[in-house]
């Protein structure tokens, strides 16, 4: 199967040939495929934020290719907008970016610049709000009357309603509180298991990224460290510590129980794999 996008040696400079010159991202190669959830980790100043704005067009490669479905996505520039509309990224606290007078008028934004007929766009708008969550009857209401977690998902839906290929989401659930982080999470999660879209989350959360994604890239000086599903990335989890990244409490609870003797698999990252592991143990004799 071929990757849907193909990061291919890329390289992006900021401030080239000034005293300021840094690259954010060097010679960075990462394959995304067709259909799968895929995580991004790093801590900051890692890249994670200069990836993704190249994925669909929002930053010129200083060196390097990125392929959608197997064509260079700079080859023709002046088409560069109809990849915008293919790779869907909503920005962290992407409730800032709300402005026009109703939710249902922000949410058409997006397909209504795709050229759509109006049928078109009420089906799609309508269907995004569905899969945030969104009552119909707040559709008409200003999206500043909204509360927080309303307007983020307001804006999320503004990106689904482009049906894109990809959907990118960076931070989607910072500022929110729990219950607010995990319906959208919950959505995110609806949304990939019933279109299949292909779907990548950028998160500092660790324990987000464990709970739903397939697959994680991990960031590191610029460059993907390594890549693996989430048992084997996280069974890496002291090397995760090494580097300055987070772990899930629940990895750090099991690799506390490890030096302490007890023969728990270093690949636990959920409450539930830890808890079955231990029930393992006692059920095969062996104390804790």
């Amino acid at each position: 199967m071929e990757p849907i996008i193909r990061v291919d040696h890329l390289t992006h400079t900021y401030s080239a040939g000034t005293p300021f010159e840094r690259s954010a991202v060097q010679d960075m190669s990462l394959d995304v495929m067709p259909g799968e959830f895929l995580g991004v980790i790093g801590h900051t100043g890692s890249g994670k934020s200069t990836l993704i704005q190249h994925l669909n067009g929002l930053l010129k490669p200083t060196a390097g290719h990125i392929y959608l479905n197997g064509q260079d996505i700079w080859a023709k520039p002046r088409e560069i907008r109809q990849v915008r509309f293919r790779v869907g990224l909503v920005f962290q606290y992407p409730e800032y970016q709300l402005f026009e007078e109703t939710a249902r008028a922000d949410i058409a934004f997006g397909p209504r610049n795709m050229g759509l007929g109006e049928e078109e766009i009420d089906r799609r708008v309508r269907d995004a709000a569905a899969f945030v969550g969104l009552e119909e009857a707040l559709l008409d209401r200003s999206p500043f009357e909204l509360s927080g977690g309303q307007k983020r998902r307001v804006a999320i839906a503004g990106v689904i309603a482009m049906e894109p290929e990809v959907l990118i989401l960076d931070e989607p659930t910072a500022g929110l509180d729990p219950a607010g982080r995990e319906l959208i999470l919950r959505q995110i999660r609806a949304y990939h298991a019933s279109r299949g879209t292909t779907v990548i989350l950028v998160s500092h959360s660790m324990e987000e990224i464990a709970r739903n994604v397939d697959r994680i890239a991990v960031l590191h000086r610029a460059g993907v460290y390594m890549t693996g599903t989430p048992a084997e990335v996280f069974a890496r989890a002291e090397e995760l510590e090494r580097i300055g990244l987070d772990v899930p409490q629940v990895t750090k609870v099991a690799l506390a129980l490890r030096r302490r003797g007890v023969a728990v698999d270093g690949a636990v990252y959920t409450v539930e794999a830890l808890e079955r592991a231990l029930l393992a143990l006692k059920g095969g004799g062996e104390g804790c």
